[in-house]
């Protein structure tokens, strides 16, 4: 019996840093009902990022935890360094050094519809690193979108790839 890829989609950031972009695709994404994993590549970035998440807007809240807050499980927005899926989160994103590629090549991406890659477009080995995953990815045969974002801070997908049925 075979379990269905998730989809992979690649966030170039080029206009803005991550810290300012991912609040806002998390409380889009939450908004939806969706349960979502970001890993980072380093403790250090979960607990910058966990901070970041309290204080970006007075305006809302995004509810979110890591591993030191306890109850795992009940987190919209789980933030960790590792594979888990306490949350039993359908979308997980990949930032700061944290590789797809990696999570699905160990088998750790079936639990989700949506992998989400976002990587810094000012670093060449970044990019290099993104474009090495891409490959990777479209040899595996999973759907594949890539977003730039624009002048404005938007997003256009610029690529996708689907393989052949």
């Amino acid at each position: 019996m075979s379990q269905s890829l998730p989809e992979v989609w690649f966030y170039h950031l080029v206009r803005q840093p991550l810290d300012n972009v991912l609040p806002v695709l998390l409380e889009k994404a939450v908004a939806r009902g969706v349960r979502i994993v970001v890993q980072l590549g380093a403790p250090e970035r979960v607990d910058a990022l966990d901070d970041r998440l309290w204080t970006y807007s007075e305006e809302s809240f995004l509810p979110h935890g890591s591993a030191r807050d306890g109850e795992a499980e009940q987190q919209a927005v789980y933030l960790t360094t590792g594979d888990e899926n306490p949350n039993r989160a359908t979308m997980r994103i990949f930032a700061d050094g944290a590789r797809a590629a990696d999570a699905a090549a160990a088998g750790n991406a079936s639990a989700y519809e949506r992998l989400i890659l976002m990587f810094d477009g000012n670093d060449e080995d970044v990019v290099a690193d993104a474009r090495a995953q891409w490959k990777w990815f479209k040899e595996a045969q999973y759907t594949l979108s890539y977003w730039q974002q624009n002048e404005n801070g938007g997003w256009e997908k610029k690529a996708e790839h689907k393989p052949a049925t």
